[in-house]
C-alpha cells in the first residue's frame, strides 16, 4: 500500500462525490506532476479508477432519486461510440505510446476548457434558461440531439485525457436542461453517465497496456470511502465556492502541464 496514493484517492473522491467535478481533472495532473506517472498510464489508470469509484457515488444519488436516466441514455448514445472510435484511432496511430508531448498538451488544453466551463457555468445556465422559456418548442425539439452531440464531445475528450466527464458534463447539462435538472440531479446524472464512459475508455486503455494495477488499487482504497462521504455531503453543501476554487486550481495546473 502507498499511503500518499490512497490519500490522493480519498481527497479526489470527496470532491467528486460533492460536486461531480474534478475526478480526471484533478487526478491525472496529480499522478503526472506529483507522482511522476507516465501520462498515458495516468490517463488509463485514472479512467478505470473513476469508473469504479463513481459506482458508489451513483448508488447514493440513485437512492435519493437524483439521477435522470433519460438524460444519461442520451449522453451515452453519443459518448460510448465516440470513445470506441477514439480508442481505435489511438491504436492505429500509436498515440498510446507517446510518453509526453501530445497527451501532456491535450491534458493541459482540456484543463483550460474545463476551468472556463466551470467559471461560465452560471452564465450558461442563464442563457439556456432564457432560450428554454422564450423558444420552448424549438429548444425541446433540438434538446435530445444536442445532448447526443455533447456526449460525442465528452467521449473523445475523456478517452484522450480522462478529463471532462464531470466538469464539462455538468456545464453542458446545465445549459441543455436549465429547468429539468436541479443542483443535486445535475451532479447525480452527470456522475452516472461518467461510469459507462470511463469504463469503456478505461478498458480500451487496459488493452493498450496503459493501466498500473498497483496504483489503481491504492487509489481505490482512498477514493471509495471518499466519494461516498462526498455524495452524502452534496445534498447539504453550498457548491458555488467549491466550484470556483476548483476552477482556479485547474487553471493553474493547466499552465503547469503546458510548461512541462
Amino acid at each position: 500500500m502507498n499511503p500518499l496514493n490512497a490519500l490522493a484517492g480519498l481527497l479526489v473522491g470527496i470532491v467528486v462525490g460533492i460536486t461531480g467535478v474534478g475526478g480526471g481533472a484533478l487526478m491525472t495532473p496529480i499522478l503526472v506532476l506529483m507522482f511522476g506517472i507516465a501520462p498515458q498510464t495516468a490517463v488509463g489508470t485514472d479512467l478505470l479508477y473513476a469508473s469504479i469509484t463513481k459506482i458508489f457515488g451513483t448508488a447514493v444519488h440513485h437512492s435519493h432519486g437524483t439521477v435522470d436516466w433519460q438524460v444519461v441514455r442520451r449522453l451515452a448514445y453519443g459518448s460510448l461510440p465516440a470513445a470506441a472510435a477514439t480508442l481505435f484511432w489511438m491504436s492505429l496511430t500509436s498515440t498510446n505510446r507517446v510518453t509526453g508531448g501530445f497527451i501532456i498538451d491535450a491534458v493541459g488544453v482540456a484543463l483550460i476548457i474545463t476551468s472556463l466551463g466551470i467559471l461560465l457555468k452560471d452564465w450558461l445556465h442563464g442563457l439556456g434558461r432564457n432560450l428554454r422559456l422564450s423558444s420552448t418548442e424549438k429548444f425541446k425539439m433540438v434538446q435530445p440531439w444536442l445532448t447526443v452531440v455533447a456526449g460525442v464531445i465528452l467521449g473523445v475528450l475523456v478517452t484522450l485525457t480522462s478529463i471532462g466527464a464531470g466538469a464539462l458534463g455538468t456545464v453542458m447539462l446545465v445549459y441543455l436542461y436549465p429547468l429539468r435538472l436541479n443542483a443535486s440531479k445535475l451532479v447525480g446524472t452527470d456522475l452516472t453517465h461518467a461510469i459507462p464512459l470511463a469504463l469503456v475508455a478505461g478498458l480500451g486503455h487496459l488493452t493498450l497496456g496503459n493501466v498500473d494495477y498497483r496504483l489503481l488499487l491504492n487509489l481505490l482504497i482512498g477514493s471509495i470511502p471518499g466519494v461516498i462521504l462526498g455524495a452524502f455531503i452534496s445534498t447539504r453543501a453550498p457548491l458555488q465556492f467549491i466550484r470556483y476554487a476548483i476552477a482556479i486550481v485547474l487553471a493553474a495546473v493547466a499552465v503547469k502541464m503546458l510548461m512541462v
